[in-house]
């Protein structure tokens, strides 16, 4: 393997499927050593036994976001064992299937954003140091359009994803002077392992959701990867707090759909 990423390293949080299996994947093509970390060991060995098997060179990390020793232990076993850390795609993180507001429990609250936001925050805290010394790096983090819209319900969810916009911002102004670059990914539909529970739980969800989409399809976990790995590149070097929405266009407006 091999690419733009050389020599580089690249962290994927959640990288054992869906978006991060997808990015972890990409990231070794453009020939970056990646460590992929999640609580799941099996699916992420499996990841990073596909990159191995395609000649790239990559290790797994368990650790849970929610637990402040786990990730900077992710981070520094990152370094240890790879050499630095170039890029970071923040990715981690829950969607529960609650409704309305008086619905959530503390619980369901709770465990949102300890993922979500406060994990990633954690992620952050740990990356950009080493990313300084290291002389620069570009972190992506994994938000969503939820958290540019309102809706009904997930509304634990909906603040995660809000507060992941203003902390990308925020991190973005405070590090790009020393060469860290801070953005964010904001999918809309996507198919992966999540929208297919959401399928379980409320059957012909995703038809529903389809209804929705301008361009008439779902997205893939390909395109997020895709805007992941470019946000990373030299390509994107003047961009910077960006939160960039792939979504097929559904936060361009309410979308109609009108007769031939």
């Amino acid at each position: 393997m091999g690419g733009q990423f050389d020599g580089k390293v690249a962290l994927v949080t959640g990288g054992n499927a869906g978006i991060g299996e997808a990015s972890a994947l990409q990231f070794a093509r453009e020939g970056a050593r990646v460590a992929i970390a999640a609580r799941r060991s099996a699916e992420g060995e499996r990841v990073a036994s596909r990159i191995r098997d395609g000649g790239g060179q990559a290790v797994f990390i368990q650790a849970d976001m929610a637990v402040p020793e786990q990730v900077e232990a992710m981070v520094e076993t990152t370094v240890a064992t790879l050499g630095g850390l170039d890029y970071a795609f923040n990715n981690a993180g829950i969607v529960l299937d609650v409704g309305l507001t008086h619905e959530h429990t503390e619980e369901d609250w709770d465990s949102t954003i300890d993922i979500n936001m406060r994990g990633l925050w954690l992620c952050m805290k740990y990356e950009i140091p080493r990313m300084i010394e290291r002389g620069g790096g570009v972190i992506v983090n994994n938000s969503s359009t939820a958290g540019l819209q309102g809706g009904v319900g997930r509304m634990a969810y909906r603040v995660s994803k809000a507060g992941v916009n203003m902390m990308t911002r925020t991190a973005a102004l405070e590090y790009g002077g020393k060469g860290v670059r801070v953005n964010a990914v904001l999918p809309g539909a996507i198919h992966t392992p999540i929208l297919d529970r959401m399928e379980v739980a409320t059957p012909g969800i995703s038809d529903e959701i389809l209804g929705r989409m301008v361009v008439g399809r779902i997205g893939t976990s390909e395109e997020i990867a895709a805007g992941v790995i470019w946000l990373c590149s030299d390509a994107a070097s003047f961009v910077n707090g960006a939160l960039l929405s792939i979504d097929g266009g559904t936060t361009a407006g309410r979308f109609y759909q009108l007769e031939d």
